[in-house]
């Protein structure tokens, strides 16, 4: 039975449309990226998800049954805009929070502590929120959103303002969550996290589907024409027949190939002209470059550069 259901959901919002006809399940013990530029419509899609807007036509399902608010006692969010009480120590503060969602002040209390623990905070317990860093308060945030063992998590944005140590941190937790069988759904512009992470991707872009499907049904469904090389010596082999773009910094190519069979042949060429290979990968495209062939092919470059520029 699917965790979430949406179908063909659409919002506006004045003259604007955010979502249109949007459609996509998630599975449980699945991390679910929904993925698109700044604007694209991502929050307000998780925001018809939890009820905190309802959709102008199309339905939301959670759970296996149309919405219902009570059914968000099983939900976890971590908004983007942060919200927490400034003058509150964290302690106290993640206790009223977990309080809100049903639990008792003690174990609200012994949950918290083991959170703490678990995301490196302990130090912070007794400071108030104003006194510590914005990553440091997002990891706050972060732990109230699963006091409650929620069966959904939803992360909008979760590592943005996080320095890279503290961001894998979090990355293992939600892993670790995805393997305890939670659905985890985070939003997010950084498509290199989602390569890293997920399971099943959304790919939005001005709040239209643009691609979804398993990460590796996603991946595999194009060629492998794409070659990493490292190498020192003549580069003329670069400008081979079989390479239709090249991008060269200073003895490192990342190369596009017509097909697949091209790489041997520019292999072939680099190692007569004497060039010395240090490496040499054929890869399939990265999540950023089928979702910017994507975003060309259906709105055109001035959206695909938003893409990039994101």
């Amino acid at each position: 039975m699917p965790i979430v259901e949406l179908e063909k959901i659409r919002k506006v919002y004045d003259t604007k449309v955010a979502v249109e006809g949007l459609s996509l399940t998630i599975e449980p013990g699945t991390m679910f990226g929904l993925l698109g530029p700044n604007g694209s419509g991502k929050t307000s899609t998780i925001r018809m998800m939890i009820g905190m807007t309802v959709p102008d036509s199309g339905s939301v399902s959670l759970f296996g049954k149309p919405f219902d608010r009570k059914a968000l006692h099983r939900v976890g969010y971590l908004p983007e805009e942060r919200g927490l009480y400034k003058k509150m120590k964290v302690i106290d503060q993640l206790v009223f929070l977990g309080q809100l969602h049903g639990l008792s002040e003690a174990t609200a209390r012994s949950r918290s502590l083991a959170w703490c623990e678990r995301v490196q905070i302990t130090e912070a317990i007794e400071k108030k929120t104003e006194e510590l860093s914005k990553g440091m308060q997002q990891k706050i945030q972060f732990i109230a959103a699963l006091l409650h063992e929620p069966e959904l998590i939803i992360m909008d944005e979760p590592f943005s303002g996080l320095d890279p140590v503290n961001a894998e941190l979090l990355q293992d937790t939600l892993i670790d969550l995805r393997k305890e069988g939670k659905a985890v759904l985070f939003s997010t512009h950084r498509m290199d996290q989602v390569e890293k992470m997920c399971d099943a991707i959304a790919l939005i872009s001005r709040g239209k589907l643009v691609l979804s499907g398993s990460m590796r049904e996603v991946k595999s469904s194009y060629p492998r024409n794409r070659v990493h090389v490292v190498f020192s010596g003549d580069e003329t082999f670069l400008q081979n027949a079989e390479v239709e773009e090249a991008k060269n910094y200073a003895g490192v190519a990342e190369l596009k190939l017509h097909s697949e069979a091209g790489a041997q042949k520019v292999l072939a060429e680099a190692m007569a002209r004497g060039t010395v290979i240090h490496r040499f990968d054929v890869k399939e495209p990265t999540l950023e470059e089928i979702f910017i062939e994507r975003v060309r092919a259906s709105f055109g470059d001035e959206e695909a550069r938003g893409i990039v520029d994101a």
